[in-house]
This record gives C-alpha cells, sequence and structure tokens, in this order.
C-alpha cells in the first residue's frame, strides 16, 4: 500500500501538469492572479489529502475535476460576498458593522454555504425555504413536488448539518 505521506508523485505531477493547469484554468477564470491561486490550491489539496495518490491515468483530467470544484467554491463564495455587500450598502451608516464583524460574518456565511452545499439540491431548498423564506413543510412540499415527510427529512438533513457545523467550532 502506497504511503500518503509520500510527495514524490504529487511533484510529479506539479513539474508535468502545473502550467498546463495554469493555463487552462486562466482561460476559465481569465485572471492570472486567480488562476495562479487556484492551480496552487489544486495541488495543496494532493498534498494534504489522506489519501494517497490514486494510480492516474489521465492526470490532467483528474487535476481539472479538482479544478473545477475549487473553481466553484470560488464562484460561490464571491456570488455570497456579493449579496452580503449589497444587503450591508442598504444600510443605514450608523447600522454598519464595523470591518472585523463584517468579515466574521462572512466567514460565517461561507461556512454555512459549504454546510448546505453538501446537501442535495431538494435538501437544500427545503431548509432555505422554511429557514430564510417562512414557508411550511406543507408549502415546500406542494412548491418542490414531493409529500410532507420528504420535507421534513429535508429539513431534518439542513439541521443535522448546521448541529455538524456548529460543534466542529466548539473546543
Amino acid at each position: 500500500m502506497p504511503d500518503p505521506t509520500d510527495r514524490a508523485p504529487v511533484q510529479q505531477l506539479y513539474q508535468a501538469h502545473h502550467a498546463w493547469l495554469l493555463g487552462w484554468l486562466n482561460r476559465r477564470v481569465n485572471n492570472r492572479c486567480d488562476a495562479a491561486d487556484l492551480s496552487q490550491d489544486t495541488f495543496v489539496r494532493l498534498l494534504t489529502s489522506s489519501q494517497a495518490l490514486p494510480d492516474v491515468r489521465e492526470p490532467r483530467a483528474y487535476l481539472a475535476t479538482i479544478a473545477r470544484r475549487l473553481l466553484a467554491n470560488l464562484y460561490r463564495r464571491r456570488s455570497l460576498e456579493q449579496a452580503y455587500l449589497e444587503a450591508l450598502a442598504s444600510l443605514p451608516e450608523d447600522e454598519m458593522p464595523c470591518a472585523e464583524s463584517r468579515a466574521a460574518i462572512l466567514e460565517a456565511l461561507n461556512e454555512v454555504a459549504r454546510v448546505l452545499a453538501r446537501l442535495s439540491t431538494k435538501a437544500r431548498t427545503a431548509f432555505l425555504m422554511s429557514q430564510l423564506e417562512g414557508y411550511t413543510q406543507e408549502e415546500i412540499a406542494e412548491v418542490l413536488a414531493v409529500n410532507v415527510r420528504s420535507v421534513q427529512r429535508y429539513l431534518q438533513q439542513g439541521f443535522t448539518e448546521c448541529i455538524v457545523l456548529a460543534s466542529s467550532e466548539w473546543p
């Protein structure tokens, strides 16, 4: 069994495919700084994985898959940040949180978004409809075209993920 701490396979992938990955990402984000960050994050993900690098027949496809996930996370995070900044802009100046509070809120929002991203689309939609929009379980069931028991299961999944998040934050 290969040693998961052996960095040689990742180093070989980096040397052989880093330039390609950087170009591939740059064509998608059209920003060299973001492309460089995502490229490095891709290899950091491989280095910090608890599993040994699998035998990769198509290394570029493998790297592109990891990079696509990181890119999706980047876009999701930026979208969330933009929505938060727009909400802040609508506040009166005397109600504006300080820079430290804004950073903490953004960090918390990003963590919640990561947690909710682990849910299925229906579970995430049901949870958000319930918690943010105040829909009843019956209304959610109607919108999602499922039965109320399914909505209850979706909400339970959402709450479970939130509890896991909260418990991971405690010492």
